[in-house]
């Protein structure tokens, strides 16, 4: 059986299941093939449910957030994507510090938005950041100065092997440099805690727009991509390099180094997967030749 006879079989909401949908729809780079089937979870049971399935009947899982970090391939992805969205918002006092519980799929700026009214800093750095807690906490995302470590407690994760339930703390999450233990796809993030301060409103507010306008002013959100496209090097600015390269403006197809921001890849408008593949191989081979330089991607590549 196919993975759609399988879950027409099995006591999931049909309502949530939905077939051949094209990946663009579900991520910020508006590029990809069609997946085979998407599930929509919005708590642990299902995700469970899912898992025994996908275990029993060998069918491939591919978990995703809100797809802004992902670069799809253009023949779509075999077997069940999963979309997490699960949301949860809960503000505890603890003595100095405030203890906010978070759905992993709660997404940041609609976050750091409750927080400005609750007048609650800390979460400011990721007011900007297109993505989900999940996604945000497996890759460390940060900006300004600040990262997902900073401010996290404990998270609480599905192991894939077993589909028991965990929780872990900061230190045991092994945060790095856009990476984590949660890097390795063998876990499903549930929910976060993180610790947080009370402050005011006005500085929280001039904060978030601060970040706004330089966001605006020094990254093409103008056009659709996965964000950063590569990582920072050790004892190099990544962007810098690819713009001695003299690279910015360069295209391949539809996929376009950003005139703005050398480090992002873009969307013009009808990209192809491929398209963006070759763009960041060329772009890793000038780099090279030029500087000597190994530069990584930051977007993660799923599908055939």
């Amino acid at each position: 059986m196919n993975a759609k006879q399988i879950l027409e079989n099995s006591n999931l909401t049909k309502e949530k299941i939905k077939y051949n949908v094209p990946m663009k729809d579900y991520t910020s780079f508006k590029i990809g093939g069609s997946a085979e089937c998407l599930i929509k979870v919005e708590n642990t049971d299902e995700i469970q449910e899912i898992l025994d399935i996908c275990k029993a009947e060998q069918i491939p899982l591919t978990i995703i957030g809100n797809g802004s970090n992902i670069l799809v391939r253009d023949k779509g992805i075999k077997g069940i994507v999963l979309k997490i969205d699960i949301k949860k918002f809960l503000i505890e006092e603890d003595s100095q510090k405030i203890i906010l519980t978070v759905g992993s799929g709660n997404k940041l700026g609609e976050i750091a938005q409750k927080l400005l009214q609750q007048e609650i800093t800390g979460f400011e750095f990721a007011s900007g950041i297109p993505g989900t807690i999940g996604g945000a906490i497996r890759m460390n995302a940060g900006a300004h100065g600040s990262e997902m470590k900073d401010i996290v407690k404990n998270i609480t994760y599905i192991n894939k092997e077993d589909g028991e339930v965990y929780t872990i703390n900061n230190e045991q999450a092994n945060f790095k440099y856009r990476n984590s233990i949660f890097s390795n796809n063998k876990y499903i993030i549930i929910e976060a805690t993180m610790l947080l301060e009370k402050g005011k409103k006005e500085e929280i507010q001039n904060k978030m727009q601060e970040y706004a306008t330089y966001r605006k002013e020094k990254q093409p959100i103008e056009y659709p991509s996965a964000g950063s496209t590569f990582k920072r090097g050790e004892d190099f600015i990544t962007a810098k390099l690819i713009d001695e390269c003299g690279l910015k403006g360069y295209k391949i197809g539809g996929a376009q180094i950003s005139e703005k921001h050398a480090g992002f890849i873009i969307n013009t408008g009808n990209a192809t997967a491929e398209d963006v593949i070759e763009l960041i191989k060329y772009t890793k081979e000038q780099v090279y030749n030029k500087f000597g330089k190994e530069i990584k991607t930051e977007i993660e590549i799923i599908g055939e």
